[in-house]
């Protein structure tokens, strides 16, 4: 006779195989549900929803010519348009033999142009203003009492701060900038819009102008300083000179990348704080309407942050700028009066 216990516990573990392998039926009949389930599930990239501003496509090809309609003909790629079709975000023909070459206005650069068209009707307005005496003999009116100081705070603190007195030189392409960026930056927090300058490809052409302004304006001093630093031992050339020719590129390159990683970042937390909502509601309704008054007030904050990054970092942009160009245009110092003055401060 079996004991009573060892009855008892193999009772209990044909019950604990019977629950394991019923839950593993349970599981292959419900993968079909719930691979339906997952594909309902909330994208934070917006890939499943179709709000969307239809934008013209302009597509040209040898065979065929030029094709011009609007994107919503396309339906989200469910029907075709003059023998082109939507794939995966992509314009293809539908005959492969056709070559075909998209010169459709993106999101991006239909903002870029509307930024730059009302950034300069603006300040056509304004100029037109002092050409009347307005802000010289009478006050200022209107939008010049906000741009007025920013036009002297970027002359006084960063143009003659950093070039001297030949800042005046260089003060249009620096306020250009200045301005283009804080516009562009701005315009970019609106809901629906792009963030121009989250693109590395607008921040590189940026990036790109200052490298030219800066190399063009480096003088025999600046160029001297790069391939025969002065006082310097021959075998640090070898290791010195290097480094300073590279300095020529990295310093256009941190411009790119600091204005695209900054915008970039902050766009990226506030879609992570509004995802909380509907990620936690998946799991729970109650949770995530509990966890939206929280979220929604982290994104108020980080969104009003983003605001003082959109003037902080087209300010940073255009600082570094003028200090590179400084760099360049720096004449050459009397370095024997500077250690004759050394001198004199050590015997005093």
């Amino acid at each position: 006779m079996i004991p009573g216990c060892i009855k008892s516990l193999l009772v209990a573990a044909f019950s604990l195989v019977i629950i394991f392998f019923s839950n593993t039926c349970l599981a292959n009949d419900d993968q079909h549900k719930k691979a339906e389930e997952k594909k309902e599930r909330f994208d934070a990239n917006g890939k499943a929803h179709h709000a969307t501003i239809p934008l013209p496509v302009i597509l040209y090809s040898p065979q065929k010519g030029w094709s011009v309609f609007m994107s919503s003909a396309f339906h989200h790629g469910e029907h075709e348009v003059d023998g082109y079709k939507l794939v995966n975000g992509k314009i293809v023909p539908v005959d492969l033999s056709v070559k075909v070459y998209d010169v459709s206005l993106t999101r991006t650069v239909v903002q870029l142009f509307l930024v730059l068209t009302l950034l300069v009707l603006i300040m056509i307005r304004i100029a037109g203003k002092y050409r009347r005496g307005i802000g010289t003999t009478k006050a200022p009116t209107g939008l010049q009492n906000a741009v007025e100081p920013i036009v002297a705070f970027i002359r006084d603190d960063v143009g003659k701060a950093n070039l001297g007195s030949k800042h005046e030189k260089y003060m249009p392409y620096l306020l250009t900038v200045f301005f283009f960026i804080l516009s562009l930056n701005i315009f970019g927090l609106l809901p629906g819009s792009a963030n121009v300058t989250g693109n590395i490809a607008i921040t590189a052409v940026l990036g790109i102008i200052s490298f030219f302004v800066i190399v063009l304006s480096g003088n025999s001093h600046y160029w001297s300083h790069i391939f025969n630093p002065p006082n310097v031992p021959l075998g640090v050339k070898f290791i010195l000179v290097p480094v300073e020719f590279l300095g020529i590129f990295i310093k256009p390159f941190a411009l790119i990348i600091r204005l695209f990683a900054n915008m970039v970042a902050g766009h990226i937390i506030i879609i992570c704080l509004i995802s909380l909502i509907f990620i936690f509601g998946e799991l729970n309704p109650a949770v995530g309407y509990g966890a939206s008054p929280i979220s929604i007030a982290f994104t108020v904050f980080i969104y009003f942050i983003e605001i003082l990054v959109a003037f902080l970092q087209a300010y940073i942009f255009t600082s570094l700028t003028a200090v590179f160009i400084g760099m360049a245009i720096e004449e050459t110092h009397h370095q024997d009066g500077h250690d004759e003055g050394y001198d004199d401060a050590v015997i005093v």
